[in-house]
């Protein structure tokens, strides 16, 4: 689904403050990693949150990675306990 079905969907018009909040948690529902990932980037921190949140679910490392790269520390942090895991797994 892109941005405007979701606004279609949620019966709300573009530009209305509470648009991104809802995006947000209907992209999430949906696992909508995209539409999280260009909420994001355009600087909401809850779709980070949630996208950090749907990658950890999905064990999509390459997305933390990439989530790490760009500052965020909830990704970071999530990375290193998957490092650690697998280290006491192997060892």
């Amino acid at each position: 689904m892109n941005r405007d079905d979701y606004l279609a969907m949620l019966g709300i018009a573009d530009g209305d403050p509470d648009a991104i909040g809802q995006l947000v948690e209907l992209a999430a529902e949906h696992g909508d990693m995209e539409e999280l990932r260009r909420l994001a980037d355009a600087g909401s921190k809850d779709a980070a949150d949630q996208l950090v949140e749907l990658a950890q679910e999905r064990g999509d490392v390459g997305e933390l990675r990439r989530l790490a790269s760009d500052g965020n520390q909830d990704a970071a942090d999530i990375l290193a306990e998957m490092a650690e895991e697998a280290d006491d797994s192997a060892g």
